[in-house]
């Protein structure tokens, strides 16, 4: 058993000794060059910006709910569905607010009934008023002859009174019908009104984004039933660190990110909220986008702020070669092909930045060419 253990132990020591040699596998030295071109590290003004996650959110949207309280009879759209302006979404039971019309309604007859009533007695009254005014210029011609006594005259004068105050109140009585009329008027309007809040609308064509009643359910003033967006219509409201608020202005031009679109697209800043979360430190900024095919609220969006230019190394694109989570170049020194571990930042159109492995001015075989590997010998051309 010892025997056998000892032999493993022998096995591996002399597999390691021979796994020990150069990492790296280089061309022998007597290998043809490979023909490759060039590229040099170079410093580049790359202008820098500031990404803002946010949220896609309806510009406008609506909550819709029930003015009176009442059961719901029927509902006439389902999450997702799309409605025109002015189409019923949801219909309440109306019996309570069809009696409160047909009671205004009564009240309407019953005042125009009195009408012909009053009509009557301001004419009775007219007619009794100018007997009376005729009467007492007679009186009052005889009077003037000394042809009656006073007390004749007094009691013409009284009559002229009386019907005086009598075609007065006919009047006032028929005015007041009037007004009586008018008033019963509006409760009926008023009635009829509150009659249609049992048919509740679409404020605005858009689409359904969600339901809370089915029929049956009590509708309470103010308790949400639908909610509808105006579709094509959204904003994205991004979440901007408080330091980052000298680079932000409304009306600036940003790029936007859509992960869920795979989609960039520039878009407008129409408003700052004047706020900073204390929690967060960040603000709100709402950006309008335009319209774009299956864009939905609720979407993840990612804001791309300007900001002042830096100076970066950058090599291009076609010269870093990635393994995994590695990414490497192949320098070229003194006509031999080296490969460098790199560390890269932000991609830029067709260059890379490096942060770390390389120096500016440093040749780097860009494209990669077949059969390049550490330690091959290359000769640059055009």
């Amino acid at each position: 058993m010892r025997l056998i253990l000892l032999t493993a132990i022998l096995s591996a020591l002399l597999m390691t000794g021979c796994a020990g040699g150069d990492a790296h596998p280089r061309a022998a030295a007597n290998a043809p060059a490979i023909a490759v071109q060039s590229a040099t590290v170079t410093t580049r003004q790359w202008p820098d910006s500031y990404e803002a996650a946010g949220t896609v959110r309806a510009r406008t949207a609506a909550v819709i709910s029930s003015k009176v309280m009442a059961y719901v009879r029927q509902v006439s759209v389902q999450m997702g569905d799309r409605v025109r302006e002015g189409q019923e979404l949801v219909t309440l039971d109306s019996q309570d607010l069809e009696v409160n019309v047909r009671r205004a309604e009564a009240a309407e007859s019953e005042v125009r009934d009195g009408f012909s009533e009053a009509d009557n007695a301001v004419a009775g009254a007219k007619a009794q008023l100018e007997l009376a005014q005729t009467t007492f210029k007679r009186i009052e011609e005889l009077a003037a002859k000394k042809s009656i006594s006073n007390q004749e005259f007094d009691e013409a004068s009284a009559r002229l009174k009386s019907a005086q105050a009598a075609y007065d109140m006919a009047t006032a009585k028929r005015r007041q019908l009037d007004s009586k009329m008018a008033q019963v008027q509006q409760e009926i309007r008023a009635a009829r009104i509150t009659r249609e809040y049992a048919r509740i609308s679409a404020p605005f064509a858009g689409v359904i984004t969600a339901r809370s009643v089915e029929p049956g359910n009590l509708a309470a003033p103010g308790a949400p039933l639908l909610t509808v967006e105006r579709e094509g219509d959204y904003r994205l409201e991004a979440s901007v660190d408080e330091s980052k608020l000298p680079f932000v202005k409304a009306g600036q031009t940003v790029e936007i990110a859509l992960d869920a679109l795979d989609r960039r697209l520039t878009a407008r800043v129409s408003e700052i909220v004047p706020a900073v979360d204390s929690a967060s430190r960040a603000y709100t900024v709402k950006i309008d986008l335009p319209s774009v095919p299956n864009l939905r609220s609720g979407m993840f969006g990612r804001a791309l702020f300007p900001m002042s230019a830096q100076s970066v190394l950058a090599v291009p694109a076609t010269a870093v070669v990635e393994r995994g989570q590695l990414q490497s170049v192949f320098t070229i020194e003194d006509g031999t092909a080296r490969n460098r571990l790199v560390t890269t930042g932000k991609k830029r159109d067709d260059a890379v930045e490096v942060l770390s492995g390389l120096s500016e001015g440093e040749k780097v075989i860009s494209p990669i060419v077949a059969g390049v590997a550490d330690g091959s010998r290359v000769e640059v051309r055009p």
